[in-house]
């Protein structure tokens, strides 16, 4: 057990000490500083303005942001849609791959668009090198450029800056962030064993005298920024289980840390940005802890592993049910609280197969989706929080409540509710509908309290923008595809609108002088409160559906009935 304790207290150790390098070379590249890409990059980008028309320095308004958001991925969707139909007809296809049912493309589409990459295929057996490549692959760097780009307009609006240009935001995002660490990550994945070749399929005879077909393709730069954009859709079936995508243990410590730098690196950019990097670490760490927290949660659940088991062989052994031995429980356990946490959504190991300590974990992640949340979206579903913590607070001690000397009103307050409140609307309603229906569209493939996990799972994946799955589930049927397309949009979408229209009202306001009765945010008490308020908001919000799932799950295997 220590040898896992010991694997996991490193990787930690890595991201804490990533993240104000990191955090304050973010801060430098949206405050339009100067930096070491200059040379190399802005020549780009100003030909990239120029050639879309856009004049860098013309701030957006809320409401211009947020269209500029929903017209670029409408027609990023219309796009990536036509060559998945197409793919048949598209070069790149090695294995003449045909076109997949009208329902799994759109799915697919709208699933990536969200930076969700739910995945209701193997990505080796449904789509071309085409598809994979200039489709899919193009969504995980844009996908997550505009989670990030909207996460930093919402920082510079409740800040009090203007909130920004979404396609100068974009573009940053992608060509002095995400571009780069990908190509410098892509070389040591390629370096350490991942393939990238456009070659088709390898058939090999094996010692047994029986032919086997090995899939390939270019999977070291897919890998890279499926983990660093928060992705998490697999180039193969069975994700970063496969060997090809995530051969040895260097390889999953790489793309562990690549999965959490950015949204942890954020929360520091925060506080280069308001000036009060205090505030950030603050923030930072209350975050850590209960990251920390549920790693160990899950990790001491697997490494104890199935009571239930252990009696029937007489021996205490580490649940190893769908994990790669190359891996173990603790790599396992790390990797699916990060994955959930960070809403990459990319598995090294069956999800489905965790001890109910595990499951619940995921699952709490994903309904609060602030540790650390999706990429940007995420510091921006924190402030959220602290918003509402001020509010709180403030009532109590008879002030009205400030930000960063601005007031916290009405608006600010139906804003963030309408943040807070979509989530539970796009998972609780279609899981109930689901599963009223268990023989004709649940597709649920374990009985019982783990059965519901499964379809609350999967709602919650899509309305989360995590993609991972309890998996045995049955979903690639037209119920599930078309069902989990409205958690996904209404999921992604409608919190992006409120939160960039509740920073551009806060921008706007006048600045209020502060005074001795102000409430300050930078200390450990109230960052204490704001853990209490985010903790409890979650927990009444999803606590029955934990009750009925991995909680009564975890008393039904450990009471033995």
């Amino acid at each position: 057990m220590l040898s896992g304790i010991l694997q996991i207290a490193l990787t930690l150790l890595i991201i804490v000490v990533i993240v104000p390098f990191l955090g304050q070379y973010m801060a430098q590249v949206f405050l339009q500083k100067k930096t070491f890409l200059d040379p190399i990059f802005r020549p780009i980008e100003s030909l990239i303005y120029r050639g879309m028309g856009i004049r860098p320095d013309r701030n957006m308004t809320g409401w211009q942001y947020a269209r500029s958001v929903l017209l670029s991925n409408l027609a990023m969707s219309v796009l990536v849609f036509a060559i998945i139909m197409f793919q048949g007809i598209l070069p790149l296809n090695p294995t003449e791959m045909t076109a997949p049912r009208w329902d799994l493309a759109l799915h697919t589409t709208i699933s990536f668009i969200t930076n969700t990459n739910q995945q209701h295929y193997s990505g080796e057996t449904t789509f071309s090198y085409a598809t994979q490549v200039l489709a899919l692959g193009y969504l995980m760097f844009t996908s997550a450029a505009t989670g990030l780009a909207v996460g930093i307009a919402f920082i510079r609006g409740i800040t009090g800056k203007p909130i920004g240009n979404f396609y100068v935001d974009l573009t940053l995002s992608i060509t002095r962030i995400l571009l780069p660490i990908s190509l410098v990550g892509g070389i040591l994945l390629l370096i350490l064993g991942i393939p990238e070749t456009l070659g088709g399929v390898v058939n090999l005879t094996t010692l047994e005298g029986t032919t086997q077909t090995i899939a390939r393709g270019p999977v070291a730069h897919f890998e890279i920024i499926k983990q660093l954009g928060e992705n998490g859709g697999g180039f193969f079936g069975i994700n970063s289980a496969h060997p090809y995508e995530n051969p040895n243990a260097f390889t999953n410590l790489l793309e562990t840390v690549a999965m959490v730098t950015i949204p942890t690196s954020l929360i520091y950019t925060y506080g280069v940005i308001a000036g009060n990097k205090k505030q950030g670490w603050l923030l930072f760490w209350m975050v850590f802890i209960i990251f920390a927290a549920l790693i160990l949660i899950t990790a001491v659940g697997e490494y104890n592993g199935n009571p239930q088991v252990n009696q029937i062989i007489s021996a205490n052994q580490p649940n190893l049910e769908g994990k790669e031995i190359r891996f173990g429980w603790a790599q396992t356990a790390l990797w699916a609280v990060t994955t959930t946490a960070t809403m990459c959504g990319a598995v090294n190991g069956m999800h489905d197969s965790l001890m109910p300590a595990g499951g619940f974990a995921t699952l709490f992640n994903m309904f609060l989706q602030v540790i650390w949340g999706g990429q940007g979206t995420g510091t921006a579903y924190l402030f959220v929080y602290l918003i509402l913590s001020i509010f709180a607070t403030g009532l109590m001690v008879g002030r009205t409540p400030e930000i960063f000397g601005r007031k916290i009103e009405k608006r600010e307050i139906i804003f963030a509710s309408v943040v807070l409140l979509t989530h539970p609307i796009a998972i609780l309603i279609p899981s109930a509908i689901t599963l009223a229906f268990p023989e004709t569209l649940s597709g649920i493939s374990n009985p019982g309290f783990h059965g519901l996990s499964q379809v609350v799972y999967e709602y919650t994946s899509a309305a989360a923008n995590n993609g991972s799955g309890f998996e045995g589930l049955g979903d690639n049927t037209w119920w599930w595809n078309l069902s989990t397309i409205f958690s996904l949009l209404i999921g992604r979408f409608i919190p992006i609108i409120a939160l960039l229209l509740l920073a551009d009202g806060m921008a706007q306001k006048p600045l209020v002088p502060e005074t001795s009765g102000t409430l300050r945010t930078d200390t450990v008490l109230f960052t204490a409160v704001t853990a209490g308020v985010l903790l409890v908001l979650g927990a009444l919000t999803f606590f029955p559906v934990l009750a009925l799932g991995p909680i009564a799950e975890g008393f039904q295997i450990y009471g033995g009935s």
